[in-house]
């Protein structure tokens, strides 16, 4: 009985092998390595400002990703996806196959196409938080809700 006693306090003390330490997630924010050559990065990596495109500093992962933004300030804005390969000084984003965008009239871009557009009674305003979920499968689909009121579904 002691024995298996002591056993038991090895694999789960301190000491143990069972043990596995967790890794902390780095912060996701505005990677200032990736950002046009007329924006500012402010509020520890929160906030851009300027003129041109940022990438975050991760990766969306497997089929389904998720992201917010809040409108902070009225005025000409795009939020959205894009790969590295993307020219971050281009503005407006979507004019090319490596950005959909999201921009400030309620349109949605992707390859200098207009792929969807919000009801004009629905446009993001100053202080809105939107959520952005992207599911991708043979064709990526968007949808955009703002305080959990679904605006968009493609």
């Amino acid at each position: 009985m002691a024995a298996m006693f002591t056993c038991c306090l090895g694999c789960c003390g301190d000491g143990g092998t069972g043990h596995i330490p967790l890794k902390e997630m780095p912060t996701v924010q505005l990677d200032t390595h990736h950002m046009g050559t007329d924006v500012v990065i402010v509020k520890s990596g929160r906030r851009i400002c300027g003129t041109g495109g940022c990438l975050a500093n991760a990766p969306l992962h497997q089929n389904k990703s998720y992201f917010e933004f809040k409108i902070q300030s009225a005025g000409i804005w795009g939020i959205g996806v894009a790969t590295q390969k993307v020219n971050l000084n281009q503005v407006p984003m979507g004019q090319d196959i490596n950005s959909l965008v999201l921009r400030h009239d309620g349109s949605m871009y992707h390859n200098n196409e207009e792929k969807n557009r919000l009801p004009a009674n629905s446009l993001p305003q100053e202080g809105d938080i939107v959520v952005s979920g992207l599911v991708w499968w043979s064709e990526t689909k968007q949808v955009l809700y703002i305080y959990s009121r679904s605006l968009l579904k493609r």
